[in-house]
């Protein structure tokens, strides 16, 4: 007897941590909310994908924002990354390179080569010359250093911009130089949504090309499509 009053306690107080399952309303609502979110269209039904709602099943509409700046983030991040990516391949870099002269936009050597880093040697000429992923080890540690400082500039001043000042558009960080948001119309206009689509959409594209390109370059036939 004081067995079954042990386990009726045990599973009693169990429960009271047990996940509530929530209302159809909530769910409802919340199932809404995702599906109605910048972003979802017709290649996934113009619904949120499984995954996707897996992940922001618990999401309020900050956190649903939160996510949407992510993905924009990385997206134009990738769509620099793929440039770069070509450009390091097929071995073109600018003419001059941040040396004298004597190079060519399609010829990575110069007149005098000059030093990315005095106590490893490299120059920028063997960048130029090297794979993408070579490219990477071969920059010290000192200018990796500074990469992560400006990204880290970037971000703060993009978390400042997007949630402090409270943008309500995702990807707005007050940074438009080519006049987009100023055209008559502005962000509700019919064609910064269709400019707003596409760039989420070429954002996804190019983080999916990196993720194959990269997969290839280092299992060389992991892409057994054509890429750079």
């Amino acid at each position: 007897m004081k067995t079954a009053a042990a386990l009726v306690a045990f599973f009693a107080s169990a429960s009271a941590f047990a996940p509530t399952n929530q209302s159809p309303r909530t769910s409802v609502a919340r199932n809404a909310l995702i599906d109605e979110a910048f972003g979802i269209s017709i290649e996934t039904g113009n619904k949120c994908p499984p995954l996707g709602r897996w992940i922001l099943e618990d999401a309020n509409e900050n956190g649903i924002k939160w996510w949407q700046n992510a993905e924009i983030k990385n997206g134009r991040v990738a769509m620099v990354a793929t440039i770069g990516y070509m450009i390091q391949k097929w071995g073109i870099h600018m003419p001059l390179y941040l040396g004298p002269s004597g190079s060519n936009g399609f010829h990575p050597e110069s007149s005098k080569d000059w030093l990315l880093s005095s106590t490893t040697g490299v120059t920028f000429s063997d960048i130029a010359k090297a794979a993408p992923l070579d490219s990477i080890y071969m920059v010290p540690a000192a200018g990796w250093l500074q990469v992560l400082f400006a990204a880290g500039l970037f971000e703060l001043t993009a978390y400042k911009r997007q949630w402090m000042d409270e943008r309500p558009i995702p990807g707005d960080y007050g940074y438009d130089p080519l006049g987009f948001t100023k055209r008559e119309g502005g962000w509700d206009s019919e064609e910064l949504t269709k400019l707003r689509m596409m760039e989420i959409k070429n954002g996804r594209v190019a983080m999916m090309a990196m993720a194959g390109w990269l997969s290839n370059e280092s299992i060389p036939g992991a892409l057994p499509v054509w890429h750079p």
